[in-house]
């Protein structure tokens, strides 16, 4: 399908509706044109120009357009093989039934055939390329073919009657399921296989098996670089485990040495707040001991006061009482005095 100019300007080569088939240039479609199997236009985008721009990006980086392009190709090729099989079919059911024999000897005759037929079709393309001493050479190796199909036919002819050997025995071409008959002079042969139709079909086979060649190969390299990536990304994951085992463990390690900083701390703390009580309970029991002696120094102090003031009052006491004793008699003697002195 060709396109206007706003199309191609808006459709990039990486489009879906673009044939990935034309851009490898192995589209059926186009090789085949003109011949009496011209498939007709293409139902996908067909532009020069677009295979220009995917022959540019292919060479910095794989696009892996050959896979679409195989399937492409193998859904023609099999339906050709297909088409080759009823061909085949129907000549069986119409064609004389002959011995293994006599089948065995006509098939000998259509691949000497073919080969003259090819040879015919390479020696006309070396002349026309200007190789004239390469086609000559060729012309020579189609007299030998020659010589072996006349022994062929001679022998296929004296195997079978002679009204069943002028019967035209056809064959189907393997490669383009073309009929080509057994009695076709070499003109008829080189027609063939150098025609634009069997050539063509050469083409997309040859196009094929490269294509499969290629896609295998690509896909094998993509089935390592994904095997590769996936062992590196598992490397990266133990390491990246081992890495985190680490670091767990260095957290761990650092939690454990905060832990047993705490617990020294909060033992050293405990200590000191032990040693704090014990020194309180110490100085509250010598203040204690310091009260209770000076409760007991102060009692016997009291003690000795009280004892010293009994003393006292008890020595006052009896002071008074010798003092008024001797009071008392100083007043008896002073009224006795007086009373004397009355007298």
């Amino acid at each position: 399908m060709q396109m206007g100019d706003e199309t191609r300007q808006r459709v990039k080569f990486t489009d879906d509706r673009v044939c990935k088939s034309h851009l490898l240039d192995c589209c059926p479609h186009d090789i085949l044109a003109g011949t009496r199997m011209d498939l007709g236009e293409c139902t996908k985008i067909h532009d020069l120009a677009l295979r220009a721009d995917y022959e540019i990006a292919s060479k910095e980086r794989d696009l892996f357009f050959e896979l679409d392009a195989m399937d492409h190709l193998e859904s023609f090729i099999a339906e050709c093989d297909r088409r080759t099989e009823l061909a085949k079919k129907r000549l069986a059911e119409t064609q004389e039934e002959i011995s293994a024999e006599v089948s065995a000897k006509a098939e000998k005759v259509h691949e000497l055939n073919e080969d003259i037929g090819k040879l015919l079709a390479k020696a006309e393309q070396l002349g026309a390329e200007g190789n004239v001493d390469e086609s000559q050479k060729i012309l020579m190796e189609v007299e030998k073919v020659r010589a072996k199909k006349k022994e062929a036919e001679e022998e296929y002819r004296n195997s079978m009657p002679a009204s069943s050997f002028q019967q035209q025995k056809l064959r189907v071409c393997e490669v383009c399921s073309a009929y080509l008959g057994l009695h076709d002079n070499d003109r008829r042969l080189a027609d063939h296989f150098g025609g634009k139709l069997h050539l063509g079909f050469i083409q997309i086979r040859e196009k094929l098996d490269q294509l499969r060649k290629t896609v295998a190969e690509k896909q094998e390299k993509r089935n390592q670089d994904r095997l590769r990536r996936r062992e590196e990304r598992e490397r990266e994951e133990r390491m990246g485990r081992r890495s985190r085992s680490r670091e767990r463990r260095r957290r761990r390690s650092r939690s454990a040495s905060r832990e047993r900083r705490k617990s020294r701390s909060r033992s050293r703390e405990r200590h000191r707040r032990h040693r704090s009580r014990s020194r309180s309970h110490s100085r509250g029991h010598r203040r204690g001991s310091r009260d209770r002696s000076s409760k007991h120094k102060s009692s016997r102090d009291r003690s000795s006061r009280e004892k010293s003031r009994d003393r006292e009052r008890k020595e006052k006491s009896s002071s008074e009482r010798r003092h008024e004793s001797t009071n008392g008699k100083s007043r008896s003697k002073r009224s006795e005095e007086r009373e004397a002195g009355e007298i």
